[in-house]
């Protein structure tokens, strides 16, 4: 993944000067813009704030990881080791990733006609040995990302709560929330401009 000066998106597909995708994107130049700005704002702001580089990347990581995304987690893990997190650290992104890797989305509707549609699955909590190496904050932080990601119909009060237990502050679930918001938004558009590009 390229720095925080260059398009992130161009990088993750290998988007070139010139070429055609560049000439695609360039239809949309706000929307280029913001998203660039967005992957700023979370992933190098000015001020941290109480999320830090290694939680942001690490969390990054993860939601890569549970859409099947590699190359994109691949990305995120290179900036998880630029940051300077450990190797014990990194393992256990990498055990938290294989761990709750499952299909959904999961969740039930309020009772009505769209209950037939709901569909039970799996609550991912995080097995002992790894949140020993994530710590209680990524521990959490894991379980609630899978939560958004394949239980979004799920999410209710006691989620927060277990995030604000392990420190966590309101202000930080705000922030972890966009964090998993863009990366989903992200690896769409890295998916759909690399199979326009004829790209695995």
């Amino acid at each position: 993944m390229a720095s925080t000066d260059a398009d992130v998106i161009d990088a993750l597909v290998g988007i070139t000067p010139g070429s055609a995708l560049d000439a695609l994107r360039a239809r949309r130049p706000e929307a280029r813009a913001h998203a660039q700005a967005t992957y700023r704002a979370l992933f190098a702001p000015q001020a941290l704030g109480d999320v830090t580089a290694h939680e942001r990347f690490a969390v990054g990581t993860f939601v890569a990881g549970l859409h099947g995304a590699t190359a994109i987690a691949a990305a995120y893990a290179k900036r998880l080791a630029e940051s300077g997190a450990a190797a014990a650290l990194r393992d256990a992104v990498d055990a938290a990733i294989k761990e709750a890797t499952t299909h959904g989305p999961y969740g039930r509707y309020p009772a009505g006609p769209l209950s037939g549609e709901d569909t039970a699955g799996p609550v991912y909590r995080v097995g002992a040995a790894t949140r020993e190496a994530l710590g209680a904050r990524l521990a959490a932080a894991f379980e609630h990302t899978h939560m958004l990601v394949f239980h979004p119909r799920d999410a209710a009060p006691p989620s927060l709560q277990a995030l604000l237990d392990a420190g966590w502050s309101t202000t930080d679930i705000v922030t972890l929330s966009q964090i998993v918001a863009f990366l989903s938004f992200q690896i769409r558009v890295v998916i759909g401009l690399r199979t326009l590009a004829g790209r695995p």
